[in-house]
């Protein structure tokens, strides 16, 4: 590729980068009443949106949390209190829509999951620990024993037959016994 066709591809390139801006989000509505506006943000932090799942239902710049927030306009223009605004809502969308579910049988595994799954991580934490406490020291072998096994490791001679497995502390005596 010749320098100029590589000037020319970097600069279209280079060139077309704005393009992959994101567009900026849709002005929100604003209600002609500054307090009803008010009400209408404290309460949308409190709902989630059923679209992003993750977001407030006033940060959120999905379409239909924008419709949403229209509809609990008109709901608040006709007189609704809160409650009864998130009732509506709750009756539509479930207990999902809300930021803070209401602790009821349903919902007890999503209020106890967390210290469930703490308790039963400090339960193994704790056996782990109580196990390794537990264990046998490990022998204490000689220098000379080291030696040995590190001379018959190396050499090419059969190894001699193991002897049989002993439970407890091994002692020279003991093992002069069995020969």
């Amino acid at each position: 590729m010749t320098r100029m066709a590589l000037l020319l591809a970097v600069t279209l390139m280079l060139s077309l980068v704005p393009l992959l801006a994101p567009a900026s989000p849709p002005a929100l509505p604003n209600a002609d009443d500054p307090a009803l506006e008010a009400r209408l943000n404290i309460l949308a932090e409190d709902l989630r949106c059923v679209v992003c799942q993750n977001e407030s239902l006033a940060e959120s710049r999905a379409s239909l949390a924008l419709d949403l927030r229209e509809e609990i306009r008109e709901m608040m223009r006709a007189g609704m209190s809160d409650g009864e605004v998130v009732e509506s809502l709750v009756a539509r969308y479930g207990d999902f829509v809300l930021y803070r579910p209401p602790v009821k049988p349903l919902t007890y595994a999503l209020w106890g999951g967390p210290l469930l799954f703490l308790l039963v991580g400090a339960g193994l934490a704790a056996g782990t620990l109580y196990r390794r406490r537990s264990l046998p020291p490990a022998p204490n072998v000689s220098r000379e024993a080291l030696r040995e096994a590190a001379a018959l490791l190396d050499s090419d001679e059969p190894l001699p037959p193991r002897a049989p497995s002993v439970s407890g502390p091994v002692s020279r005596s003991s093992l002069q016994e069995e020969r």
